[in-house]
């Protein structure tokens, strides 16, 4: 049962129905004593039969180049404490990085990306999941097919694994909570699914934690909906409680007159919904956060999200938000998995308001669409993070490894062969990008907005993996895409100078930086070089050397 808080907006009337609202408090309180945080830098640049399929086990390889990191915050490394030697239960020694087998409930795209991060460190992934040919299926060491919200095939599952763990959060959480106190390592624990299952349930726990949210108030009727109206204004957010993800879930009165339509989109209010105030929000951003069975918890670089019919669309790694902004957001996040039991990788989903605020949308505990780009772009890629966190062993550095990435979601637009048809010609696009890799999630039926896969991009600069970008979503390919844009620009008042500046270039050259050389007047022409350094950034310049002679004065 539910306690109303303190900070509850009551309210009464003639009928004994009640309502209240939280307000939830927007100040952040310091971070728990036991978890030490940190802030490192890095260098410059988704009716079951109980019967089981054995696959073979595919690895995978990947090189990796070490470029230009970029901030994340993160526990001490000295709160890992492992023995030289790792052990099994029974003493004897583990020969390799683990012998528990993972399993995993649910078997779409994220359980087929644990089972490729986990072929590197030959660690064994069973998935269970209700399609026989569900994305990892063929990946995973062993396939239970069956649902993962039906109490007996749970229970089933579990005898065959050494820890439990979730790529979708809508499972049977009671099955878990017998299964722990069976014995049963699940890992989060079933109290933070259950927590976070119930999008409503979820922002009470937060709020009681003093976690910036949007105000909120549940409602079960049509008057309860106009009172919300009436107390939060419109555009109102109605949310459906359960079983809301990838835009389900969702929907928006703009005016009183628009409650009963939005009601009935989302099932009616025996579905059980909750309204939100509307967040003004400039940009939508995430932070995926790790946390170990130790406690220890590291942030990956905060990220923004961009969304399409409420679907996540794009991911840029990092987001192009102020220094004291990615602070605030990888503080709430923190604090927000701090309140959580268990370990694994959470996300964590805010909005950023036009006043400067950091609100938290949603958190799902699991590897989330705004963390695929860490597999190219990140030391530890979210989906090895997470196989590291349940079996326990220490987190990996989640900082980037590259300056920019962007993750553009490959999502249906039409039904069948005309789908599959349009998607394979953006791959084939794809796969002429510098920078670009192609994840395939290998799903049996397209449909529309349906998640088909997904590209991610990297570059030396935002500006430059932008620019790729914008060149794979044309009809035609560049032909001069794959040279190399400058990083560095070289500019100078008159040809004049050029005898010193091009010192520059070639010791530039010598470094392997590419670099510009231009004549740009600041006195002569102020506007041309107005233009050349406001439109740097977004041609990909991270440096400008500029040469100033004896009138380098005039233009103040």
């Amino acid at each position: 049962m539910l306690q109303k808080s303190s900070n509850a907006v009551f309210s009464s009337s003639s009928e004994s129905s009640s309502f209240f609202a939280f307000r939830p408090s927007h100040s952040l309180l310091p971070p728990p004593t036991p978890l030490s945080l940190r802030f490192f830098s890095m260098t410059a640049d988704d009716d079951h039969p109980h019967h089981r399929k054995l696959h073979l086990r595919h690895s995978s390889t990947s090189s990796f180049k070490l470029l230009n990191p970029v901030l994340a915050c993160g526990a001490s490394p000295d709160s890992h404490q492992t023995s030289s030697s790792l052990r099994n239960d029974d003493g004897s020694p583990v020969h390799g990085l683990s012998e528990s087998i993972v399993g995993v409930l649910g078997g779409g795209q994220l359980g087929r990306m644990l089972c490729q991060a986990a072929s590197k460190m030959a660690i064994k992934v069973m998935v269970l999941d209700p399609s026989e040919n569900c994305p990892a299926s063929a990946l995973a060491y062993d396939h239970m097919v069956g649902s993962f919200d039906d109490s007996a095939t749970v229970q089933e599952f579990a005898k065959r694994c050494g820890v439990l763990t979730v790529e979708i959060e809508h499972v049977d959480v009671a099955t878990l909570e017998r299964l722990e106190q069976q014995g049963v390592d699940c890992e989060p624990r079933a109290s933070t699914i259950r927590i976070i299952q119930d999008k409503y349930l979820q922002k009470v726990h937060f709020s009681q934690h003093a976690i910036p949210l949007p105000e909120f108030m549940e409602i079960d009727d049509l008057e309860g909906a106009k009172r919300a109206g009436d107390l939060f204004g419109y555009p109102l957010m109605i949310k459906s409680k359960r079983l809301a993800y990838d835009g389900r879930g969702n929907a928006v009165a703009k005016s009183e007159e628009e409650l009963p339509s939005a009601v009935s989109a989302l099932g009616g209010f025996g579905r059980g919904l909750y309204v939100e105030k509307w967040a003004p929000f400039v940009k939508e951003l995430a932070v995926i956060v790790a946390r170990g069975r130790d406690n220890s918890i590291l942030c990956y670089p905060v990220v923004e999200t961009i969304h399409k019919e409420n679907i996540c669309h794009i991911v840029k790694a990092p987001a192009d938000v102020p220094w004291k902004i990615r602070k605030l957001a990888n503080d709430v996040a923190y604090k927000a998995i701090s309140s959580l039991e268990g370990a694994g990788v959470f996300a964590v989903e805010l909005f950023l308001t036009k006043d400067g605020q950091i609100l938290l949308n949603e958190v799902a505990p699991r590897p989330h669409n705004s963390g695929h780009h860490t597999i190219e772009s990140c030391y530890t890629s979210q989906f090895e993070q997470h196989l590291r966190a349940v079996v326990g062993l220490p987190l990996g550095d989640p900082s980037m490894k590259t300056p920019a990435a962007i993750m553009y979601n490959l999502l249906g637009e039409d039904e069948g062969e005309p789908g599959f048809k349009m998607a394979h010609q953006l791959i084939a696009r794809a796969l002429e990008i510098p920078g670009a890799t192609v994840h395939w999630y290998d799903k049996p039926e397209m449909r529309k907005q349906r998640k088909m896969g997904h590209i991610t991009l990297v570059g030396p600069s935002m500006g430059v993996v932008e620019a790729r970008l914008n060149s794979m979503l044309k009809e035609e390919v560049s032909e001069n895409q794959n040279e190399v844009s400058p990083r560095v620009g070289i500019i100078m008042g008159s040809d004049s100078d050029l005898p010193v500046m091009k010192d520059a270039a070639r010791i530039l050259d010598m470094f392997g930086v590419s670099c510009e050389v231009r004549i740009v007047s600041a006195h002569r022409t102020p506007e041309l070089m107005f233009s050349y350094a406001s439109s740097a950034r977004e041609r990909g310049i991270q440096v400008i050397i500029a040469g100033a002679g004896g009138a380098a004065h005039l233009p103040g």
